[in-house]
């Protein structure tokens, strides 16, 4: 066969990953080249580099170079070439020119002097000449002018490779399909499936990245699908060989599906499920991929004995979510990926590599890449201890530890001491003892206990500017060293949280996605708690006492807990003699904890339910339709969810909320309100029908004396034969 020079066109920087393809096709001397790679074969070639290229945009056949430094240039060229061998006066025909050329300043000129080349020589050789569809036409020609030369070919494509006919037409997609390919064989899916590897897709949108694994894994042509390319209106088409390309493709794609293994792709967005379903049945696929909505927190490999590729185009700044939430959201992928994904590789695609480091894991390798126009990076990961990159500060053996330490031991151990008759009489099982008693050490720790087990939180609070930052690691590390040998508790049960202000999502942020919980004892209750998913551990010991009062009143009363969080107070209640309860809180994640510190208790949950809302959606939606004797307010200081409604800023806010809830509350009822906004100040002009009570100095545990203002409590009831204006 004669031998022919092809170009197959590549989006930027996927050049080399292309002719690395193209030698795998057969194509021995195909090299990387400017916007792709060049080779040279039969027309057989040709059109397998069009059923079988998984990077390439376009399969061009030049018909010829020439040197051309003008428009007229241009022409003569164009009209040199034998138009009359490779179409007719009956076809269309459409010309796309790129590139630049001295003398053409707007490329529809360009496109204007190639169409009467070709159209004047038709006319003086046949009479006739052929028309120009830009949208439907049976062949396509290629100008690419650069450094005073012009190339014209023959698209062999038509339509852009990466249009593999599974995805609607105009769908919108992050990843076009041959950037999905790419970034899978960079992350070296193709090995990894042909050794029975697992692919999964935390994030999958409409599936791209699921689908293109699966016909990479599968060994399925990504031309399968098309019935039309470019060559299909050429006059030198050979259809018998182009049918028996096919053929072989389809027992490739038989054999294939037979060995295909595990391919997951998850999203929590219903619709990018449907999507995604609608494009695998388009694809031939159908039932040999699993698509579900989850939640990242909901994320797991399909069985426990997979391993594979975590592949990954999530948010970046320039797509969905705020820049504010996105290192949240890499946090969570990367706590996922450390606590669930062990022996696994991942590849996560982002606009924003800086974001990746918020992920906890280092990066063994990256490719830079273009999605669209936004430069991008390919970040891959071994997920194995070994590559985690811990934030958690080392604890610092004694023989590297300051007089200072020996300080913060002794103050815990007198701590500890001065309580502990105060802890034995109260029946007292989780509480603070040591509140940044010494202020070189501005720490907060707390022991919980129960079924015989003790654990300690460690919480750091933010130091000021003033403090050298080095000097407050060190001391920070010097407790971290000493808590087990004061405590008597080994070191893997010691934990560590930093404590700052919290603002919106932020104070809900989860840290990790361990789902390890423990119960502990408070009172003769019994409750889960976490110590490193999240920055708090599900129950506030500073409410100790709150949560006694709710237990005292509660006796044969209908309780409302607001902004439930799990549930404690509820607890308290249920155990307490509440008729009924009701709980709301607008965390489904938070709502189940509290059914199973309800479950934990005994507690009959027909009698108490849960209800996932918006609080203050909920108190209008229910205002004069229910009625409660007792109700808890423990609200956030400020709240911007999403699904919330409006924003909620407690010092603003707090007159209007409290008349909201009061409008539940039964006239001889009581409201106990709370928050730990330590600037807090309740507007008692605003609510001066009201009996406002001030409790906060006796709902104050005797752990937390040192700290007055880290609550603040008030029991509000309407006065005797007032009536309340709503």
């Amino acid at each position: 066969m004669t031998s022919q020079l092809f170009f197959a066109s590549a989006p930027k920087h996927m050049g080399s990953l292309l002719a690395e393809e193209l030698i795998r096709l057969g194509m021995r001397d195909a090299t990387e080249t400017r916007g792709g790679a060049r080779f040279s074969g039969s027309i057989e070639d040709g059109y397998r580099a069009c059923l079988w290229s998984r990077i390439a945009n376009r399969i061009l056949l030049p018909l010829g170079q020439f040197p051309a430094s003008s428009p007229d240039d241009l022409y003569t060229a164009a009209a040199d070439i034998a138009w009359e061998e490779h179409l007719t006066p009956e076809h269309r025909f459409a010309i796309q020119f790129d590139g630049d050329l001295p003398g053409i300043t707007n490329p529809h000129f360009a496109v204007l002097r190639v169409k009467d080349a070709l159209a004047d020589r038709f006319t003086r050789r046949c009479g006739q000449r052929p028309s120009v569809d830009a949208d439907d036409p049976d062949l396509r020609i290629h100008v690419y002018a650069h450094q005073d030369n012009v190339s014209i070919s023959l698209d062999l494509s038509g339509e852009s490779l990466h249009l593999r006919g599974y995805r609607d037409s105009g769908s919108a997609a992050p990843l076009k399909e041959n950037l999905a390919a790419a970034l899978l064989l960079r992350a070296g899916w193709a090995e990894i499936a042909a050794h029975g590897g697992a692919l999964l897709d935390p994030m999958c949108g409409s599936g791209t990245l699921i689908i293109e694994g699966a016909l990479i894994a599968a060994d399925i042509a990504p031309g399968l699908l098309r019935e039309q390319f470019g060559f299909h209106g050429w006059l030198q088409h050979d259809e018998t060989l182009w049918q028996r390309l096919l053929a072989e493709a389809h027992i490739r794609r038989a054999a294939g599906l037979q060995r295909l293994g595990a391919l997951r792709g998850y999203d929590q967005n219903p619709n990018a499920i449907r999507t995604s379903l609608h494009h695998l049945e388009r694809a031939g696929l159908a039932g040999l991929a699993h698509f579900e909505r989850r939640e990242l927190a909901d994320c797991f490999p399909g069985r426990e004995e997979d391993e594979g590729l975590v592949m990954v185009n999530p948010p970046y700044g320039e797509r969905l979510g705020s820049e504010d939430e996105l290192p949240e959201l890499y946090a969570r992928l990367g706590a996922v990926l450390k606590e669930r994904f062990i022996g696994w590789r991942a590849a996560v695609f982002t606009g924003s590599p800086d974001l990746g480091k918020h992920m906890g894991l280092r990066a063994i390798k990256r490719h830079t890449l273009y999605n669209g126009p936004i430069e991008c990076k390919l970040l891959h990961f071994q997920v194995e201890p070994r590559y985690f990159v811990s934030h958690q500060p080392r604890p610092l053996p004694a023989q590297e530890r300051s007089a200072g330490a020996e300080m913060l031991a002794n103050r815990i151990t007198k701590n500890l001491k001065t309580l502990r008759k105060w802890q034995r009489d109260s029946q007292i099982e989780c509480l603070r003892i040591y509140d940044a008693d010494l202020p070189e050490y501005a720490l907060a720790v707390d022991v919980y206990a129960g079924d015989g087990e003790r654990w300690v939180q460690v919480q750091e609070y933010a130091a000021p500017a003033t403090v050298d930052p080095k000097k407050a690691r060190h001391r920070l590390r010097e407790a971290l060293g000493l808590m087990p040998e004061v405590l008597d508790i080994p070191g893997e049960r010691v934990f560590f949280k930093v404590r700052q202000p919290q603002k919106g999502a932020n104070q809900y942020e989860r840290l990790a996605e361990t789902r390890r919980f423990h119960a502990v004892t408070e009172g003769g209750h019994r409750f889960l708690v976490n110590f490193e998913d999240y920055l708090d551990t599900g129950l506030f010991l500073d409410h100790r006492d709150v949560r006694g009062m709710i237990g005292r009143l509660a006796a044969g009363k209908r309780f409302l807990n607001l902004f439930g969080y799990t549930g404690t107070a509820t607890v308290y209640a249920a155990r307490g003699g509440a008729s009924a309860s009701t709980t709301v809180d607008l965390s489904n994640t938070y709502l189940d904890w509290a059914q199973n510190n309800l479950l934990l208790n005994d507690i009959d949950l027909d009698a108490h339910e849960l209800v996932q809302a918006d609080c203050l959606r909920w108190l209008d939606s229910h205002a004069g339709r229910r009625r409660y004797d007792l109700i808890f307010l423990d609200p956030p200081s400020f709240s911007t969810s999403k699904r919330m409604f409006g924003t909620l800023d407690i010092q603003r806010d707090h007159v209007t909320l409290i008349r909201s809830v009061l409008r539940l509350l039964e006239p001889n009822g009581v409201l106990i309100f709370s928050n730990n906004l330590r600037r807090f100040r309740i507007d008692l002009d605003a609510l001066a029908e009201l009996e406002v009570e001030d409790i906060s100095a006796a709902s104050l545990p005797r752990d937390f004396a040192r700290n007055p203002r880290i609550h603040h409590c008030w029991t509000i009831r309407q006065r005797p034969q007032s009536t309340f204006l709503s």
